[in-house]
C-alpha cells in the first residue's frame, strides 16, 4: 500500500492529538460491551456504525415529548413534531450544502437509487441505451439499473477495476459513449475502501451530456460532501452508516430533475388534490414522500450529522487514515494474509483473505476474541469474481476506533494463523 504523503501523515498525527478518543468512545454505550469475556473491538462500521448518546437521546426525547403525525393537525404535539421534523430537514440540507427542496427523505441509499432508476431514468431509456457503472459497485447500485434496463431493452456496462483496487479511468472513459444515458458510481467502495475520483467522473460525464448518480453511503461519515460544489445530479446516503438510525436516508438531487420526475410511490402527503377523476402532486420534495414519514429517523440523522460536524470531518479523515496505515502494516506481517484493495488514499476499509482459513472461519475466531468484522461477499459479488475470491473478511473503521482495536485485530489474526498451521 502506498504510504501517506508527509503532509497527510502530519495532519493525521495532529488530528489524533486534537481528538479526545476516550471522550468520543464514552459517548457510545455499546462499546463497553464485553464479548465472550473480551473487550469489544467493533470493526464492522462498513455494515453499520454504532450510535452516540446524542442520537439515542434525541430519538428518545422525540417519542417521549413530541410524538405525533406531521403536517396533519393543529394541536400542540403535531406542531412540535412538524417543527422538529422539518427542522431536521434544514439541518441535513445544510450539512450537505444544498437547499431543503433538493432533499428527499427515503429509507436509505437503496431506496434512493431505486427512486432515481424508476422515476428519472426509466422513462428516458430506449432499446440499446447503456447505463455505465464500475466493477466495484454494491448490489444496490447494480440491480436497480438492471431492472430498468430489462424493462426497456437497455443494458448495463461496467468499467474495470485495477489490481490495486483503483478504478481503471481509461477503461471508464472508453466505455462512456454516445449510448450512455446514466452513470452511477460509488464514492467510497464498501469492500476495497477505494475513494473514487468522482469530481473527474462528473466533469467528463457532464461534458458528454450524461447525468451522474453517486452512491455516498460509505463516504459521508468519513469525507466532506458538498452537494452543490460536487456537481453530481444525484447523491444517495444512508443514516445508519453515519452514526444515525437504520431505515432512514436521503436522496440529494438537482431541483430541475425533481421537478421533472413523476412520483414513484402514491399515497398521503405526496398529493395536492385527489379526486376519482385524477390527482395532482405536492411540491418537491414532498411529492416523493408518500405516507407517514419516519420523524424520529429524520431527527436522529440530523443529530448524527451535527455530532460529526462538531468533531470535524477533516479530523475524522486524518485519524482514520493513520489507523488504516497502521492496520495495513500490522496485517502485512501475518503469514498468508492477502489484503484486497490497496489504492492510494483509501478510506478505512481493509478486506483480506488468509491462505489457511475461509473468511467465515476467520470471522468466527475473531468473534471469540471480541473482534467484530464482516465476512462474505459484502454485496459485491462481481468484485469478488474480479479478484478471484469467494469472500473476504473486512475490518472497517470509524472515528471511535483506536490503536487498541488494531492491536486486538492483529493479535486475533495471528491466533487464526497459528490454529491452522
Amino acid at each position: 500500500m502506498n504510504k501517506a504523503s508527509p503532509d497527510l501523515a502530519q495532519a493525521a498525527r495532529q488530528a489524533d492529538h486534537g481528538l479526545d478518543l476516550a471522550a468520543i468512545r464514552a459517548q457510545f454505550p455499546i462499546l463497553s460491551e464485553v464479548i465472550h469475556g473480551k473487550r469489544l473491538a467493533y470493526l464492522d462500521n462498513g455494515a453499520t456504525t454504532q450510535k452516540p448518546e446524542a442520537v439515542l437521546r434525541a430519538m428518545d426525547r422525540y417519542y417521549r415529548t413530541s410524538n405525533s403525525n406531521v403536517h396533519r393537525a393543529v394541536h400542540e404535539l403535531a406542531s412540535r413534531a412538524t417543527s422538529q421534523y422539518e427542522g431536521a430537514r434544514d439541518r441535513i440540507a445544510a450539512f450537505f450544502g444544498t437547499a431543503r427542496e433538493q432533499l428527499v427523505f427515503t429509507r436509505g441509499t437503496t431506496e434512493a437509487i431505486n427512486l432515481v432508476a424508476r422515476s428519472f431514468l426509466q422513462p428516458r431509456l430506449r432499446a440499446g441505451d447503456e447505463i455505465l457503472l464500475t466493477g466495484m459497485e454494491h448490489h444496490s447500485n447494480i440491480v436497480p439499473w438492471q431492472l430498468v434496463a430489462a424493462a426497456t431493452g437497455a443494458r448495463v456496462v461496467a468499467a474495470d477495476v485495477l489490481d490495486d483496487g483503483r478504478l481503471d479511468l481509461d477503461d471508464w472513459r472508453a466505455k462512456l459513449g454516445p449510448k450512455t444515458r446514466m452513470i452511477a458510481m460509488v464514492h467510497v467502495s464498501n469492500t476495497l475502501g477505494t475513494v473514487n475520483p468522482v469530481e473527474i467522473v462528473i466533469e467528463a460525464a457532464h461534458a458528454a451530456g450524461v447525468p451522474v448518480l453517486i452512491d455516498g453511503a460509505q463516504a459521508i461519515a468519513h469525507l466532506p460532501v458538498d452537494f452543490e460544489a460536487l456537481g453530481a445530479d444525484f447523491y444517495c446516503v444512508s443514516a445508519h452508516k453515519a452514526f444515525g438510525p437504520t431505515g432512514f436516508g436521503t436522496l440529494l438531487a438537482r431541483r430541475e430533475h425533481l421537478e421533472a420526475m413523476p412520483p414513484w410511490h402514491g399515497g398521503g402527503d405526496m398529493i395536492e388534490t385527489v379526486s376519482f377523476e385524477g390527482s395532482t402532486w405536492n411540491e418537491i420534495p414532498y411529492k416523493f414522500e408518500a405516507g407517514t414519514p419516519d420523524m424520529a429517523g429524520a431527527i436522529g440523522f440530523a443529530t448524527a450529522l451535527d455530532w460529526i460536524a462538531d468533531i470535524g470531518l477533516a479530523e475524522i479523515a486524518a485519524h482514520e487514515h493513520r489507523l488504516v496505515l497502521s492496520a495495513h502494516d500490522r496485517l502485512a506481517a501475518i503469514p498468508g494474509l492477502r489484503i484486497i484493495g490497496e489504492a492510494p488514499g483509501k478510506a478505512g476499509i481493509i478486506s483480506f483473505t488468509m491462505d489457511c482459513a475461509h473468511a467465515s472461519d476467520i470471522g468466527s475466531i475473531l468473534d471469540m476474541e471480541g473482534v467484530a468484522v464482516r465476512t462474505g461477499h459484502h454485496c459485491t459479488m462481481p468484485l469478488m469474481a474480479r479478484f478471484g475470491v469467494p469472500a473476504t473478511a473486512r475490518a472497517s473503521l470509524a472515528v471511535y476506533n483506536d490503536d487498541e482495536d488494531i492491536e486486538q485485530l492483529a493479535t486475533a489474526l495471528h491466533k487464526v494463523a497459528s490454529l491452522f498451521v
